[in-house]
């Protein structure tokens, strides 16, 4: 199973790159097959040994009577899922790793910091190095037909990221009125024609409940100019599903308290794919790392808050050429982070 549910982990090197500064606790929000988890693991546990062993020679060289083994490993990876398949998936390949330490916790990065506290099984959240987070749907999850993510491949209205939810791709398209369908689509989706879609989807279910993704990708066609069919399933799937897991409500509340949580010198890494998500991490990073000077026009001698951050790149960081060649699901990605100041 670990082997079938892992994939190609987008933007490695440069999540390394931005994320890893030294010993301390890592979480990463999105474990999905763990490639990310692992990579962080192996990282730490490679600089750990390489300080451990400098201080060791230093310390023989200056006390040679009174040696002392290695220190024991200062580091902890954390792995957050709400996918049950992965969470199993990613734990059995992390824990046969000679690593860093690794914690697997059940549950969504929206709730960061009871994640934390329940990984550790503590009443306080420590202070952390570094949060990952890499948005959007995970390969498996996009090409088990089973889930329902994917307008190409028939399947059970589905898209729930955790099976313990209640509310389903199903309820959405059937039980919401015309008005709220249009509103999920534009505002989640950016679809320019989401009222007329929305009337379709309502004018279908009247006549027999639209259970599958064939038949609702069906009553999107209709409604779609077929040069532009492909581009809008792919909107109006994205906004179901960002609606069934609530999704951006989940992101802001973790970026906040992620900044909370962090470390000074502490780094968030944050990968996303579309631009609803890019943008609340675009304006997050931006507002925490400028001073606040309140309304303009309003003369005061100190800001109403200070930065609290250090935005570490200026532009976001994209794949390159061949990384897109290796793996098509990275075209869209987008890497910012930013540093706890």
């Amino acid at each position: 199973m670990a082997s079938e549910f892992f994939h190609a982990p987008v933007l490695l090197n440069e999540v390394i790159e931005y994320l890893v500064t030294g010993a301390g606790i890592y979480v990463d929000g999105t474990l999905g097959g763990g490639g990310h988890s692992e990579k962080i693991s192996l990282t730490l546990a490679e600089k750990e040994r390489a300080l451990a062993e400098k201080e060791q020679a230093l310390l023989e060289q200056a006390q040679r009577e009174n040696k002392r083994s290695l220190r024991e490993p200062q580091s902890l990876v954390i792995g957050i899922d709400q996918d049950q398949v992965a969470l199993a998936a990613a734990t059995k390949r992390l824990s046969a790793l000679n690593a860093t330490p690794f914690r697997a916790i059940e549950g969504n990065f929206g709730n960061l910091t009871q994640c934390v506290k329940a990984a550790l099984q503590t009443d306080t959240a420590p202070k952390l190095k570094g949060v990952l987070l890499d948005l959007g749907v995970s390969s498996h999850q996009l090409d088990e037909a089973s889930r329902g993510f994917s307008f190409q491949k028939a399947a059970t209205l589905d898209m729930r990221m955790s099976q313990r939810s209640a509310l389903t791709a199903k309820d959405v398209v059937n039980e919401y009125d015309e008005a709220k369908l249009a509103k999920i689509f534009f505002e989640y989706g950016e679809e320019k024609r989401s009222r007329t879609i929305a009337k379709r989807l309502v004018e279908a279910r009247q006549i027999k409940p639209i259970e599958t993704t064939d038949k609702l990708a069906d009553v999107v066609k209709r409604a779609t100019p077929r040069v532009e069919q492909t581009k809008t399933l792919a909107r109006i799937f994205q906004a179901i599903r960002i609606e069934v897991n609530q999704e951006l409500d989940a992101l802001k509340r973790c970026l906040t308290e992620a900044h909370d949580l962090l470390e000074s010198g502490g780094r968030l890494v944050v990968i996303s794919y579309h631009s609803l998500e890019d943008r609340i991490v675009k304006d997050f990073l931006r507002q925490m790392s400028a001073d606040d000077w309140g309304a303009k026009g309003v003369p005061i001698q100190v800001p109403l808050r200070k930065a609290t951050m250090k935005m570490l790149t200026k532009k976001p960081v994209e794949p390159s050429d061949e990384e897109i060649e290796r793996n098509s699901r990275a075209r869209s990605a987008k890497l910012r982070a930013a540093e706890k100041i």
